[in-house]
C-alpha cells in the first residue's frame, strides 16, 4: 500500500491550511483553509484553489478558523459531495466563518461594482463563494466528539483529541490500517500497530492555561509521523500574569489621556478571551469602569455559540457557568455592537473606551473605520494582541510603519501601538517543544513542519534538533512525501 503526503497550503507560510495524505490514489483533505494577507495576492491564492473532486474521499477540519476552513465552500462548489468530519463546536463556528466570508464578498462586489459603474468601467470580480455553497458545506460536515473513533472509509480510522488553540479545535489523529495482506487481513484490526501507519496533525497547537478552554491533550497514542505547525517558531510568549499586568498598565493609561483602546481581533476565541480578561480585571477592582465595545457581529454570534458548548470548556469555566450561573462573557462594562449605525456612533463618542474589533490582521471590517477615525490621535492607543501575517495593515502598523493606507487614503500614525503577546493562541517553539517532549514517541519516525514563516521554521528547526528532534522535514508547497 502506498501512502504519500503533500500540501497545498501553510507550506513555508501560515495561512491556506491544505494538508493531503494519498492511499493509492485515494485522496483525504486535513482542512481546507483560505489564503490570508495582502488582499489582491490572497484573492488570487484562493480564486486558483482546484482539486480534484473526483479523487477526494472525505475532508477533515481541524478547527474553525477562515485559514483552515474557509475554502470548503468553493470544494462544494467545484463538485465536492463526500464527508467532512469535525467536532460538534468546529461545525457550528465554521458555518458562522463561512457565511460570514460570503456575505463580505457580496457586499465587496456590490460596492466594487457601482465604483466601476460611475467611471465607466466594466467590472469583473465576482465572490468565489455564495452563502448556498457554505450552507452545503455545512449539510456535509459529520460531527466527532473528542475522544471518539470512527471509521471514514474501510482502512482509515479518525480521532480527534483537544487541540486547546480554540473552542472545538483539534489534532486529527488518523490511522491507516490493512497495510500488509489486503483490507481483507485480520491482523490489522488486533494487532496494535503491527499493521498500521498512524499520522497526527496538530492543525493548529493551543497552549497551557488559557482562560475558557481546556489545555492541548497529551494523552495520544504513540503516532508515526506529526503534522506540527510552527507559526511561533522563532517568539516566545509572555505569561498570564504579565498580560493581565500590562492589559491593566494599558487601560490606566488610556483613561488618563482619555483616550480610546482600538483592538484588532479575532471574532473568535481572541474577542471572548478579552472580554473574560477585562472582566476579570474589572472584578477584582484593578481596572475603572471603561465602557468596552465588541463591535464585531461574527464575535457576538461567536460569544452565543461559546455559551452552548461547554463540553470545551476548562473546570474553572465550568464552575462559572455550570455551578454559579455566572457568565464569562457579559458583564456591566460591556456591549455588544451590531449595526452599522452603532459602529459609527462608536467614533463620535469621547474616551476613555475600549473597542474590540474585527478582523484581527486589519485588513476588512469594522476595525478599518475605527483605524481610520483614531489612529491619528496620540490620545488614542492600537492594541496588538495577535498573529499578523506579512503584508497586512496590521503587520505594518505592528512594526511600527508611520504612515499606512487605510481604505485607500493615507494616515499618519500618532496613536501609541502596544503589543501583548500572551494572548496568542498559538504554542510558541518552546511551548511546541513541551508538548513534544510530554507524548508517547516510541514509535515516532518523521516531524513534518508547517504553518509557519522561512525564518520561524529555520529557527525552530535548530531549535528542535539541539532537543533531540533531528527527523524534522520543513515541508514545501506541493512536494510529496513517501511514508513507510
Amino acid at each position: 500500500m502506498g501512502i504519500t503526503v503533500y500540501s497545498l497550503g501553510a507550506a513555508q507560510e501560515v495561512t491556506g491550511s491544505k494538508h493531503v495524505f494519498e492511499i493509492n490514489g485515494r485522496s483525504f483533505l486535513i482542512d481546507c483553509g483560505a489564503f490570508q494577507g495582502k488582499r489582491k495576492a490572497s484573492d488570487e491564492k484562493n480564486r486558483n484553489f482546484t482539486f480534484p473532486a473526483d479523487k477526494l474521499e472525505a475532508v477533515i477540519l481541524t478547527h474553525a478558523h477562515y485559514d483552515h476552513c474557509g475554502l470548503l465552500p468553493v470544494l462544494v462548489r467545484h463538485g465536492f459531495d463526500g464527508n467532512i468530519y469535525t467536532t460538534p463546536a468546529t461545525r457550528d463556528l465554521a458555518n458562522l466563518v463561512m457565511m460570514d466570508s460570503a456575505r463580505i464578498q457580496a457586499r465587496d462586489a456590490e460596492y466594487l461594482t457601482k465604483q466601476a459603474t460611475k467611471k465607466g468601467e466594466k467590472f469583473t470580480w465576482q465572490p468565489i463563494f455564495d452563502e448556498k455553497d457554505c450552507t452545503k458545506a455545512t449539510d456535509q460536515m459529520i460531527t466527532l466528539s473528542y475522544n471518539r473513533k470512527m471509521y471514514i472509509s474501510p482502512d482509515v480510522q479518525l480521532e480527534f483529541f483537544d487541540a486547546g488553540h480554540i473552542l472545538g479545535s483539534a489534532y486529527a489523529y488518523i490511522t491507516i490500517k490493512g497495510l500488509h495482506g489486503g483490507l481483507n487481513a485480520p491482523s490489522p484490526l488486533v494487532s496494535g500497530g503491527a499493521n498500521e501507519i498512524r499520522i497526527l496533525y496538530t492543525g493548529d497547537l493551543g497552549r497551557r492555561n488559557k482562560p475558557i478552554i481546556r489545555d492541548p491533550s497529551v494523552n495520544v497514542p504513540a503516532p508515526d509521523y506529526i503534522y506540527l505547525e510552527s507559526t511561533y517558531g522563532n517568539r516566545r510568549h509572555e505569561d498570564k500574569q504579565f498580560a493581565m499586568d500590562e492589559l491593566e498598565r494599558i487601560v490606566h493609561k488610556a483613561v488618563e489621556k482619555k483616550g480610546k483602546i482600538i483592538i484588532p481581533s479575532f471574532a473568535i476565541e481572541r474577542a471572548q478571551e478579552l472580554v473574560y480578561y477585562l472582566h476579570l480585571l474589572a472584578d477584582q477592582g484593578k481596572i475603572p469602569a471603561v465602557p468596552i465595545y465588541v463591535d464585531s457581529p461574527m464575535a457576538t454570534s461567536a460569544t452565543g455559540i461559546f455559551g452552548v458548548h461547554p463540553e470545551c470548556y476548562d473546570e474553572e469555566t465550568n464552575e462559572a457557568f455550570l455551578k454559579h450561573h455566572k457568565n464569562p462573557f457579559g458583564f456591566g462594562a460591556l456591549s455588544f455592537i451590531n449595526s452599522v449605525d452603532e459602529s459609527k456612533d462608536l467614533n463620535k463618542k469621547d474616551g476613555p473606551m475600549i473597542i474590540i474589533s474585527a478582523d484581527g490582521m486589519c485588513e476588512a471590517g469594522r476595525v478599518l473605520h475605527h483605524l481610520a477615525n483614531n489612529i491619528g490621535d496620540e490620545r488614542n492607543t492600537i492594541l496588538i494582541v495577535g498573529y499578523m501575517a506579512q503584508d497586512t495593515l496590521g503587520r505594518r502598523i505592528r512594526d511600527g510603519e508611520k504612515e499606512v493606507k487605510i481604505m485607500g487614503d493615507w494616515y499618519h500614525v500618532k496613536a501609541e501601538v502596544e503589543q501583548i503577546n500572551a494572548f496568542s493562541a498559538h504554542a510558541d517553539y518552546v511551548e511546541c517543544t513541551d508538548w513534544l517532549d510530554s507524548i508517547d514517541k516510541s514509535r515516532l519516525k518523521q516531524i513534518f513542519m508547517v504553518h509557519g514563516e522561512p525564518d520561524a521554521q529555520d529557527f525552530f528547526y535548530k531549535y528542535l534538533a539541539e532537543h533531540g528532534y533531528n527527523n524534522v522535514t520543513i515541508v514545501k508547497y506541493g512536494e510529496t512525501y513517501e511514508l513507510e
